[in-house]
């Protein structure tokens, strides 16, 4: 049998970004709640706010090293491994990359160093300001990735002239329909991501009874930060459903699994799509479910994948990927709510609820990475919505060598991941060992020690 030449590329980039993905998705939102906590320090004095941004403030630098490592090897990707991409729409996608790169990654990558080495060696406002420039660049990073990806979702603002793209309109470029939705859905995601991983590991910290105001200052923000985010989490999903129908209306017969177009749809609850009978086997479903919640209306039709015969993703990565984040969100939206519960209540957590936040501590990159399947393989089989075929923008790379360094990628990628892992729950440790100690004089200082450790 044939191997399909665009299957291993998509393969390798599909590894390489959900890998990559894994570390901005806590970036963007942890350098807001450093900015969070250093202006607790800057209101209250109390020294264990800096004791908590210290600490994060090593997680947040190691966080961004790897997530600019995997950003540059993507990079290179679009190059090797979808030479048409750029050939096709490189005069939109190119500027879009390189405003990323000026006014984005320069910010962080100038201002970090003031923020890990400059406290107590720049006056408190620049030091402020260098974590608020930080944070800022983390969201600017987003806000260009994001509207070139809306783009390549929803495009507009151009004009094609001998096959390639060409703009006439940056703000309809920027501004596409479906990019405010994108970005804010991403937005909130990151949040729930950093949230969850602060929640997570302060509460290991406090199982190993290091139960000091920085551990309980920090428990309390991830958990009260997720606690308001989910709601608006699951507002901004619906909002950015109602868009996707509406745009990309073949994705969401996808995420459904609804093969027939029907008014009063049903909710699959589960079943096993059957893309050879063109329906689902062993479904459960709840009817009408899929139009109330599509739709907002009980009888509001929804398209079924059979009104796009050979012009619509497969179903059923698409659809497992999204009933994973859904039931992620669920799980989010019960812990959290149960611990602020708690928190409020008794000032304190449980040690069963303790674990079931250790528990969850990376829920969040699960959550991300389902919904960006879901987001990436739901425009399949297009690169570029109507412009821009998948298969058209493959390279003519052996499929041996893109074979071999796939399983380079991975195996790269799997020891970085357990090193990741074990080096933040490493850095928790040692964190609650130093309780007590004499402060460093700086962020940069205590990076410089947990890489020495």
């Amino acid at each position: 049998m044939a191997l399909d030449p665009a299957l291993l590329p998509r393969v390798q980039f599909a590894a390489n970004i959900t890998f990559h993905i894994l570390f901005p998705s806590i970036t963007i939102a942890l350098g807001w709640i450093l900015l969070f906590f250093k202006y607790r320090y800057d209101r209250t004095k109390d020294y264990y706010w800096m004791e908590s941004y210290f600490f994060w403030t090593k997680i947040f630098a190691l966080c961004f090293a790897i997530g600019i490592v995997t950003g540059v090897t993507m990079s290179f990707q679009f190059g090797t491994n979808w030479p048409g991409f750029m050939t096709t729409v490189g005069n939109i996608a190119g500027p879009l990359l390189a405003y990323e790169v000026l006014t984005a990654f320069f910010l962080e990558a100038t201002f970090l160093g003031i923020m890990l080495f400059g406290f107590r060696r720049v006056p408190g406002w620049a030091h402020d300001l260098a974590t608020f420039l930080v944070a800022a660049g983390t969201t600017l990073s987003a806000f260009w990735i994001l509207a070139l990806n809306s783009w390549m979702q929803t495009p507009a603002g151009f004009e094609m002239i001998g096959g390639k793209a060409h703009a006439t309109d940056w703000l309809r470029i920027i501004f596409n329909p479906s990019f405010p939705y994108r970005l804010v859905h991403m937005l909130l995601a990151s949040g729930l991501t950093a949230a969850f991983l602060v929640a997570g590991l302060s509460a290991y910290r406090w199982l190993r009874n290091d139960r000091g105001p920085d551990v309980m200052g920090a428990l309390k923000t991830g958990v009260y930060l997720a606690a308001l985010l989910i709601p608006a989490q699951i507002l901004a999903g619906d909002l950015h459903g109602l868009n996707t129908l509406h745009h990309q209306p073949q994705k969401v017969a996808a995420m459904e699994a609804l093969w027939e177009t029907a008014q009063g749809a049903p909710l699959v609850l589960f079943g096993i799509p059957n893309e050879g009978r063109r329906a689902n086997d062993y479904a459960i479903e709840i009817p009408h479910g899929a139009s109330l919640i599509l739709t907002h209306r009980w009888d509001g039709e929804v398209k079924g994948l059979n009104e796009f015969p050979d012009n619509h993703p497969p179903v059923a990565p698409v659809f497992w990927a999204f009933r994973i984040m859904i039931g992620t969100g669920i799980l989010m939206l019960l812990i959290s709510w149960t611990a602020a519960f708690y928190l409020k209540r008794h000032g304190d957590i449980r040690p069963w609820l303790a674990r079931a936040l250790v528990g969850m501590a990376f829920s969040g990159w699960l959550a991300v990475v389902a919904g960006w399947y879901v987001t990436e393989i739901g425009r399949q089989p297009w690169l570029v919505a109507g412009v821009l075929k998948t298969a058209a923008a493959v390279s003519t790379v052996p499929q041996s060598m893109v074979g071999f360094t796939l399983a380079l990628y991975l195996i790269v990628y799997a020891v970085l991941f357990v090193a990741f892992i074990a080096a933040v729950f490493h850095m928790a440790r040692k964190a609650g060992e130093k309780a007590g100690s004499p402060p460093p004089a700086s962020s940069g200082q205590a990076v410089v020690e947990a890489i020495a450790e």
